[in-house]
């Protein structure tokens, strides 16, 4: 990496400087390339890898490059939410600013345009209006971000640090209260069950078909029959991703907004001057463990499951988030071990950019290109199986590396 330039970005908007203003932290933006590092490409660069090798420890990492299908926990089960923590780690060095040059209003008023900003690109992201008002999907990564934004910086600008800290309480705790004590009908959300009744009552509108159902169940934590899903099934219009529920659905933003209250708890940590450099990574990363522990405890009778983002996966998954934070503040911003941090530095300074544009273009087809067809069956009978697939992979993964590169070195910051 020999000239590349490694020091943090100046923001790109014209802002008026604070005299005391800290510098902006590299190892938050470099966390966050590494985050989206496996999802513009790493994941399949390792599983092509995998394929040719084959042990166990190139087995176990690519294991854990897949999403659970349901209750447990992998590293890939961490991206969501260790983006989402660090959006309220960068709250608080981003709202300090602006509350200190612009004011509490000003502050409001950009809070509430980049949420709607990135409501209205989630739309259009997943698909607009191309399929028709009733097919249009309003839930997803990004109205999840956008929403997580929205009431993580209301609630950083509007409460006292106990107010925050009371506030991620209640949505862990209030969430497992709903999901453990409401009723709902015993009405599992798949096709066969859901078409079996509608054809008996004669409708699939979902207020009929719940009142259809005269028993009901309480603290489940199955797919298709839960609290969670069942909200989305009767009050979440539009598109969903799983048919009748998704992922990012109404309910499950309670807990999702308690991921980005905890980043900014950790962003206090950082910005703390009174703490030195070794106690901040010592607090981020035994507070991370203890969160971890006390998710495992409470998955015994609350499961660990990111589709639901139960209150003990996002106690799982802000704990992770809190010690990694540690270990790269410890080695980027303290050890000051920067040379290898130059591809993910370029991610995390344009996330949006590049999260967009590997969902818009294929890169994969795009390598194949290059390097598919016959070079990749040249490498596959002449060198080893695998080892076109692996080529594929570094390709389709350089392309857009070289694209964040290029707007790194341009000094362009894509951000709303």
């Amino acid at each position: 990496m020999a000239g590349t330039t490694l020091q943090p970005p100046a923001s790109p908007d014209p802002a008026v400087e604070v005299p005391t203003r800290p510098p902006r932290l590299m190892s938050v933006d470099v966390l966050r390339g590494f985050d989206m590092f496996w999802i513009i490409g790493g994941e399949h660069l390792v599983k092509a890898l995998n394929r040719i090798d084959g042990g166990p420890v190139l087995a176990a990492v690519a294991t854990q490059l897949s999403h659970t299908k349901w209750e447990g926990f992998t590293f890939f089960d961490l991206i969501f939410p260790l983006f989402l923590f660090l959006i309220g780690v960068s709250i608080v060095f981003s709202m300090d600013r602006m509350l200190a040059t612009a004011g509490r209003r000003a502050a409001f008023i950009r809070i509430v345009r980049r949420s709607i900003l990135l409501l209205a690109l989630g739309v259009i992201y997943y698909g607009g209006i191309s399929k028709g008002w009733a097919n249009m999907q309003w839930a997803g990564v990004l109205h999840r971000i956008a929403l997580c934004y929205l009431f993580g910086a209301i609630l950083y600008v509007m409460l006292p640090r106990r107010g925050i800290v009371v506030a991620s309480l209640v949505c862990l705790i209030g969430y497992w209260s709903l999901m453990t004590f409401v009723p709902v009908p015993d009405l599992r959300l798949d096709k066969a069950t859901i078409g079996q009744l509608a054809a008996r009552i004669g409708t699939d509108s979902p207020a009929a078909l719940s009142a259809a159902v005269p028993s009901a169940v309480r603290g489940s934590y199955e797919e298709g029959l839960n609290l969670a899903h069942y909200v989305d099934f009767r009050f979440l219009p539009g598109h969903k991703r799983n048919t009748y529920y998704t992922n990012e659905g109404l309910l499950s933003t309670i807990p999702s907004i308690a991921t980005t209250l905890f980043g900014i708890m950790a962003g206090w940590v950082l910005k703390d001057t009174r703490r030195n450099d070794r106690n901040k990574v010592i607090l981020l990363i035994v507070a991370g463990a203890a969160a971890i522990v006390a998710g495992m405890l409470w998955g015994i009778s609350f499961p660990i499951v990111k589709r639901l983002w139960t209150s003990s996966y996002c106690l799982v998954a802000s704990g992770a988030s809190a010690a990694l934070l540690g270990v790269f503040y410890m080695i980027i911003d303290v050890w000051k071990w920067q040379r290898w941090t130059a591809p993910f530095l370029w991610i995390g300074t344009n996330a949006l950019v590049v999260y967009l544009a590997v969902n818009f273009i294929d890169f994969e087809a795009l390598s194949m290109r290059f390097v598919g067809g016959e070079i990749r069956n040249f490498l596959d009978t002449t060198v080893a199986p695998g080892t076109g697939g692996l080529l594929v992979a570094s390709v389709a993964l350089m392309i857009p590396l070289l694209l964040l590169r290029f707007l790194y070195r341009n000094r362009i910051f894509i951000r709303l």
